[in-house]
C-alpha cells in the first residue's frame, strides 16, 4: 500500500497530533470500505483482523472476509475534501481518506 504526496502529508500530521495510528478497512456499515484512520491505544484489533500492510509506518488492516477482496489489487491511499460524520482522524478537518485500487498486474 502506498499514499499519495497528500495522503502522507495529513498521515504526519495526524500522527504527530495523535501519536501512533492503524488504518482499518471496514467493510461494514457506516463509513463501508472507507479507510479509517484512528489511534492505535483506542482500536482493539479482533482476531479476524488481518494485516494487509503498512502505509507511512502505520499498519492497515481489514476483517477477514474484506482482506481477501484486496490480495490482487495495488492500494494507493488519497485523501478528499468533504470529511462528513466519521469516526476517522481526519474528518475533523473536513477531509477524508479513500482507497484506490488497481488490479496488479499477474506474475
Amino acid at each position: 500500500m502506498v499514499a499519495t504526496p497528500r495522503a502522507a502529508a495529513l498521515i504526519r500530521a495526524l500522527r504527530d497530533q495523535h501519536g501512533p495510528l492503524l488504518f482499518h478497512l471496514s467493510g461494514g456499515c457506516c463509513e463501508g470500505s472507507a479507510p479509517m484512520c484512528l489511534r492505535q491505544r483506542d482500536f482493539r484489533i479482533g482476531g479476524r483482523d488481518v494485516q494487509l500492510g503498512e502505509v507511512e509506518g502505520c499498519p492497515v488492516y481489514a476483517g477477514a472476509g474484506q482482506a481477501v477482496c484486496w490480495t490482487d489489487y495495488h492500494v494507493t491511499l488519497d485523501v478528499v475534501d468533504g470529511g462528513g460524520d466519521s469516526f476517522s482522524l481526519e474528518a475533523a478537518d473536513g477531509v477524508r481518506f479513500i482507497a484506490r485500487s488497481a488490479l496488479a498486474a499477474p506474475g
